[in-house]
Order: C-alpha cells, then sequence, then structure tokens
C-alpha cells in the first residue's frame, strides 16, 4: 500500500484539488505533477526507496505535489518549516541522514548554510512556489507522463516529522504509510464527517501533523480540495475563506481569538466546521466565536507523536472547555503515580493508544514517552464519569504560545550564544493574547538592551520562540547540587 496512491491517484481526475490565489489544480493535474516529480528523482536524481527527502517550503499546490512524488517514489518525507534557521535545518538533515532536498527559492539561504554544516545532501531541486519558473519545473517540462509508484507495505516508513523535545534536541517522529490514513479514517471520518467537494483552509504548514491532516490528507482521503496561504495568520486565512469559500478550518486558539474581532469585513458563510488544536481552547473563546457566528469549534488534541487528533467530540457532543473523548479505534485514560490508569473521574497523566503511535527515530526517549503501551502525552488531564478529558496544564517544561511548541531549553541555549548573558532560565507564563508566551530569566554579565538579546535569538533560532518578556536577575533560583528550580520562577 503506497498512501500517496490512495490519497491522489483514487480521485475522479476532474474533481478540484487545490486553490489557492495563483490558480487552481485538479486531481488529474496533481497526479501528473507529482508521477513526474517521483520519475525525475528516482531515474535523474538517483533517488531508491527509503532514502530521506528533505521538504522546505510554504503550503501550495507544489509543496503538496513534492510530497506526493517523494512517496510515490518510495521515499521518505522530511518536512520542515520554512522559518527554522540553519542551525535547526543541519541538525534535522544531520538526525535522519538526509540524502535529496526539495526546497522553495524563498527558503533557500538557509537551508544551503545548513546543508554545508550537514553535509549529507546529494541532490537538490528548487522551485519558485506556484509561479512555474523554478529550476524543478524546468526540468519536469521535459520529464514523461505517468509513474508508477513503488509497491510500499503498508509498515514502510512515509515521513519522519521532527518536533523539539523538553530538552531542545528535535525528535524524529516515524509515521508509516498505514499510519497516514489512519488518522483520516478515525478523527477526520467520525467526528469531522466530510463529504467530497469540501474546502479546507488552515493555518500550519504540512512540516505539523496537524497542517498535514487537515490540509493535505483529509482533503484527498474524502475528494475534497485545500484552500492554501502561504503566509500563515488570521487575516489571511479570513481573506482565503471569504475568497475561495472555504468549508472547513482548522487553526489554533489564539487565532479563533482574534478574528473574532474581524468578522464584520469579511464574509465567512461558506464555513461549516472549523476546528481548533495546538493548544488548549479556553470555553470563553469557544464561547464568542459560537455567538459570533453560530459555529461550534471542534476542539481536539494531538500530537506528533501520534500523527493527529485522537481525543475530540463535534456536534451535540461537545462540552466547551472540555477537549473531548478519545476518537474512534483509540483508547485513552489518565495514569497514577503508579503508572496505571486510574478510574474515572480522576486526574493524572493523559495516555492513550491505538491505530498510530509514537515510534522515535533512533532516540532512547521513546522509554519516557511509552508506558506499559499508553503513549503519555505530557498533559495533566480530568477525566470524568462521562468519559470526557478536561485539559489542565502540561505535565513538563514545554511552552505552547499560539499553538506552536517551544522548548524552554532551545531558547535558553540561543540566549546563552550572546556575550552578554552568564545565565538564563526560560518559563512559559499565562498570555491573554497568545495563552502563554516565552519569559527569560537573564543573569547579565555586561549592559545589555532587551531588544538585542530578543533580535540575537530570533537570528539563531526560529523567530516565533523569541522571548517576549525578559526579567534581569542578579541570579536565579539553585537547588544544593547546582539545579536549576524552574518552578521556583513560576512563583511571583
Amino acid at each position: 500500500m503506497n498512501a500517496a496512491v490512495e490519497l491522489i491517484d483514487r480521485q475522479s481526475a476532474e474533481r478540484l484539488a487545490v486553490v489557492n490565489d495563483a490558480g487552481q489544480w485538479t486531481y488529474g493535474e496533481m497526479r501528473s505533477l507529482s508521477d513526474r516529480i517521483a520519475r525525475l528523482l528516482t531515474e535523474e536524481e538517483g533517488l531508491v526507496p527509503g532514502n530521506r527527502v528533505l521538504l522546505r517550503g510554504p503550503n501550495n499546490a507544489t509543496m503538496f505535489a513534492a510530497w506526493l512524488g517523494v512517496l510515490k517514489a518510495g521515499g521518505v518525507v522530511v518536512a520542515t518549516m520554512p522559518m527554522l534557521r540553519p542551525g535547526e535545518v543541519a541538525t534535522i538533515l544531520e538526525r535522519a541522514q538526509v540524502s535529496h532536498a526539495i526546497v522553495d527559492s524563498r527558503s533557500l539561504d538557509d537551508f544551503r548554510s545548513g546543508a554545508e554544516q550537514a553535509g549529507t545532501v546529494r541532490s537538490l531541486l528548487t522551485y519558485d512556489g506556484d509561479l512555474g519558473t523554478g529550476e524543478l519545473e524546468r526540468r519536469l517540462a521535459g520529464v514523461a507522463e505517468g509513474f508508477e509508484a513503488v509497491d510500499t507495505l503498508r509498515d514502510d516508513v512515509a515521513l519522519i516529522a521532527f518536533t523539539s523535545g523538553t530538552t531542545g534536541r528535535p525528535k524524529g517522529c516515524v509515521h508509516y504509510h498505514r499510519d497516514v490514513l489512519a488518522s483520516a479514517d478515525s478523527f477526520a471520518r467520525y467526528v469531522l464527517k466530510p463529504n467530497a467537494g469540501d474546502r479546507w483552509a488552515c493555518s500550519a504548514p504540512i512540516a505539523f501533523t496537524f497542517g498535514l491532516g487537515m490540509l493535505l490528507v483529509f482533503p484527498c482521503r474524502f475528494g475534497g480540495a485545500a484552500v492554501t496561504i502561504e503566509q500563515p495568520g488570521p487575516q489571511p486565512l479570513l481573506e482565503a475563506i471569504s475568497k475561495h469559500r472555504a468549508t472547513h478550518l482548522a487553526t489554533a486558539p489564539t487565532a479563533y481569538k482574534v478574528m473574532t474581532g474581524m468578522l464584520a469585513d469579511y464574509d465567512i458563510s461558506s464555513l461549516k466546521t472549523c476546528v481548533s488544536a495546538g493548544e488548549h481552547l479556553p470555553a470563553a473563546t469557544w464561547q464568542a466565536w459560537h455567538e459570533a457566528t453560530g459555529l461550534r469549534i471542534v476542539d481536539g488534541i494531538g500530537a506528533t507523536e501520534m500523527m493527529h487528533i485522537f481525543i475530540s467530540a463535534s456536534g451535540d457532543d461537545i462540552r466547551p472547555g472540555a477537549t473531548g473523548k478519545a476518537v474512534p479505534g483509540y483508547q485513552a485514560c489518565v495514569l497514577g503515580d503508579d503508572d496505571q490508569p486510574l478510574p474515572a473521574p480522576a486526574t493524572g497523566r493523559l495516555a492513550v493508544k491505538g491505530p498510530t503511535g509514537c515510534r522515535y527515530f533512533d532516540d532512547e526517549r521513546q522509554a519516557n514517552y511509552v508506558v506499559n503501551g499508553w503513549n503519555v502525552t505530557g498533559d495533566t488531564y480530568r477525566q470524568d464519569e462521562q468519559g470526557y478529558f478536561w485539559y489542565l496544564a502540561r505535565s513538563d517544561d514545554m511552552i505552547i504560545s499560539a499553538g506552536y511548541n517551544i522548548a524552554a531549553p532551545e531558547v535558553e541555549n540561543a540566549l546563552l550564544s550572546h556575550p552578554a548573558v552568564a545565565e538564563c532560565a526560560v518559563i512559559g507564563v499565562p498570555c491573554e493574547e497568545r495563552g502563554q508566551k516565552v519569559k527569560a530569566f537573564v543573569v547579565a554579565s555586561a549592559p545589555v538592551a532587551d531588544a538585542e538579546l530578543q533580535a540575537h535569538v530570533k537570528q539563531v533560532i526560529a523567530p516565533y520562540k523569541y522571548p517576549r518578556e525578559i526579567e534581569f536577575v542578579e541570579a536565579l533560583p539553585k537547588t544544593a547540587t547546582g539545579k536549576l528550580q524552574r518552578y521556583a520562577l513560576k512563583t511571583p
């Protein structure tokens, strides 16, 4: 079973598959484009099944065709966010031993610097978004139509999705061809209940498995169309919904809160389903959106380790403030201190299992995430008598800000690379606008301004991770053995 074949080759060739401000593409056109990319990779670029291919660029039809083409060729997709910096790109290239890369020309500079550090990439193809003017497009013009997809097995690796852990060292989450389809055949099929012809809009890049599902896998699985935007944000989302008549919207709670105050300027009457994930959805945000639009937001929790959402609820099953129940196909519970499931009602560490699960690529942290067969997500939840799960807090030091996971140690390492920073500690603090924001406590060895440190961090790691608040302190709280007492910083 080849997931790309199941997704793109089974639909009617005339049906619309992708639409954006640059144009629109049918399933037949996407099939042709992905076939030719697969042929180019295998016949001219030396790709053999199992090679890892890095994809880098914003959401658009060419990126989607490349993703599908890599799978058809038997390759393993390693997608990255365009905002990653050279050091972050180099780490992923090295960890995954990436041999081939397909990169949007606008994301090329940071990639080249990262590739020079890693030294693993032997083939690079570049393209110009959906303009059709890049090197990839030029070479594809001379490639024959059609390609017989590699006959991969359902348990062959389809993608390695990287996510930063609490230590800042990225974890590669391995997913098989069957995992790609399982997310559609569980959450999407039974909770969202999609129809052919639906149009899907999402703010997340397909480097996030949340975005991959909502914008590529789910539309293709059910004969819908992806409405893509290259610059995510509340205003571009609303513009795309209005212009391209999107029926499904997926974004983070922060965006829903901002968009609620912007609705008067846009026609979103085409929307019928709204999905929230990435961080806890406050009941107040849910209620405000419902009052303004009449639409009930479908909340959910997923994880890169699990491919997509595994706890959710829709329609009359929604309880504002609750994440929901286990999605059909999954089991969920909360664990006590003895790592055993607690009878409801109870509060503990959220644990889940089902058709997808955590498989870290060459990483000893697998033993921390999978406990007695349960995938332990790092969240503390309360399960009530009806089986609903209510989010309480993160169990670790991961900061979730506007839907992004930000590892505190990674920000600390970036700050420490500045010569004026002697010591530092980073935590997440409540933020009305973003849910949480990154705050840094800095022990300075020389005078330095907040703005200088913030600009420095933006140059070292992805800009969204920078500390939005910096407090200079004389010393950091530590244990007798010299270990940082992070919890002490969270209590003023």
